[in-house]
């Protein structure tokens, strides 16, 4: 009779082997982010306020615009399953086209926004360095799209390697862009934040171009390039990739969109505030990032045993990816309690900023467990295409929750930064409990 944890442990390792090229792919977008914003934060504390304005502005959207493309991996993952290459090929080209004009709806969006950026109460000092990176990050939603659309396909096939090396390509470009462009290089002009922003834009648009290359050639691809040739962007799936996408973007939207106002709030009070603040959300999407990097792992082995009706598997391969989540969340609090007085000085020569941010760390800590719950439980909803409950969960637990406490612990019982800070472990934790009822509730029923 098998042990509680060998039902576990034979799933450790082939989710493992799905999740962490995944993980290695999003470590490389964390360098980049720990990157812009350490050459960003030593070119100066305005430039590094700045950045923590936009780019938890445009975070909002990018993160919105990965769940959207989560919408295809399940699709993918039962089409290959099945080996339908051809259903494969078409659902891919239906993809692009529904990223793509989701990309200009979000486009459209977000230049409303920025004929508006005045309004929002940021430093009057600010809005000089604030518009021009802001007009480069707008022009890269496009290729992000595009990209995300390439790998959604490539792992629903559970060729999660080739993504995470295109990634790591572009990541090194970013970086070497961003040493060349900040501080003018190599006979670069030295353009500080705004040169980051083009390193960014062009580090993007290489790895479209790599993948779009790689898919057209490659004879690790070449089964499903016939589907993608011949068929058609058709209603039904294009409805099929929106019925899934939106609720998921949604979700993940708003989780990032409770960061972005609060990242507002903080705004409020003050420049170094918000250049800590920034360090302390760099720092926390290596979390993020890692847990989602497994997460999406547990998102196909779901899927793929719900197709083979199997349903004690899902149950089980759910649970087993959110104790290797738990295991994970654990390596990375105790690093960065350990490195709590240092982390703040790796990003700034400020030392009020690299105060606040040892601050940050314990309600960084306490988030971890709920960040990682949520992470894994809204992957397993993804995996058995229960979507539609998480757009009404997200809603409670980050606008309904989160942010109000936000304002009364920041604002009403004065606690500043670190009162804000106190209320992501109630919206992370919230919405992870809701998810796994949620889900335990799906898996009764089938």
């Amino acid at each position: 009779m098998e042990t509680n944890f060998s039902n576990y442990s034979k799933h450790y390792g082939p989710l493992a082997s799905l999740g962490l090229p995944i993980v290695i792919g999003q470590l490389g977008i964390i360098m980049v982010s720990f990157a812009d914003t350490m050459m960003v934060g030593h070119y100066d504390t305005d430039s590094l306020a700045a950045a923590s304005f936009v780019n938890n502005l445009f975070n909002l959207v990018i993160i919105f615009s990965t769940g959207f493309s989560y919408g295809l991996t399940p699709i993918v993952g039962k089409l290959f399953g099945m080996s339908d290459c051809s259903g494969v090929g078409r659902m891919l080209k239906n993809s692009l086209a529904a990223n793509t004009l989701t990309a200009c709806l979000l486009m459209l969006t977000m230049t409303v926004l920025y004929m508006n950026i005045g309004r929002l109460g940021q430093p009057e000092e600010l809005m000089p360095l604030i518009r021009p990176y802001y007009l480069v990050l707008l022009a890269s939603l496009i290729p992000v799209m595009i990209f995300n659309a390439f790998k959604q396909f490539a792992d629903g096939i559970t060729d999660t390697v080739t993504p995470m090396w295109i990634l790591l390509a572009g990541n090194v470009f970013n970086i070497f862009g961003n040493w060349c462009l900040i501080f003018g290089k190599l006979g670069c002009p030295e353009m500080g934040l705004l040169g980051a922003g083009i390193s960014t834009l062009a580090s993007r648009i290489l790895t479209v171009i790599i993948f779009a290359a790689i898919f057209s050639f490659s004879r690790k691809y070449s089964a499903f390039r016939e589907g993608f040739a011949h068929g058609r962007v058709n209603r039904k799936d294009f409805s099929e990739l929106n019925r899934i996408g939106w609720p998921v973007g949604l979700q993940m939207g708003m989780e990032t969109g409770s960061f972005s106002l609060a990242t507002i709030m903080v705004g409020w009070l003050g420049t170094l505030q918000l250049a800590a603040h920034q360090v302390m959300l760099t720092v926390g999407q290596l979390g993020f990032m890692l847990y989602y990097g497994m997460a999406a792992a547990i998102a196909v082995r779901t899927s793929h045993f719900l197709g083979q009706n199997d349903i004690r598997n899902v149950k089980t391969a759910a649970a087993a990816g959110f104790q290797l989540i738990l295991a994970m969340a654990a390596v990375v609090s105790a690093l960065i309690f350990c490195f709590r007085h240092e982390i703040g000085h790796l990003f700034s020569g400020n030392a009020e900023v690299a105060a606040m941010v040892a601050q940050l760390v314990i309600p960084f800590i306490i988030y971890q467990f709920g960040d990682g719950l949520q992470c894994a439980y809204s992957n397993a909803l993804r995996g058995i295409s229960d979507v539609k409950s998480v757009v009404l969960t997200a809603f409670l637990a980050y606008f309904v929750i989160s942010l109000p406490a936000g304002y009364l612990f920041g604002f009403v019982c004065g606690l500043g930064l670190t009162g804000i800070w106190l209320s992501f472990p109630l919206g992370l934790t919230s919405a992870g409990i809701m998810y796994l009822l949620r889900f335990h509730r799906s898996t009764r029923k089938m």
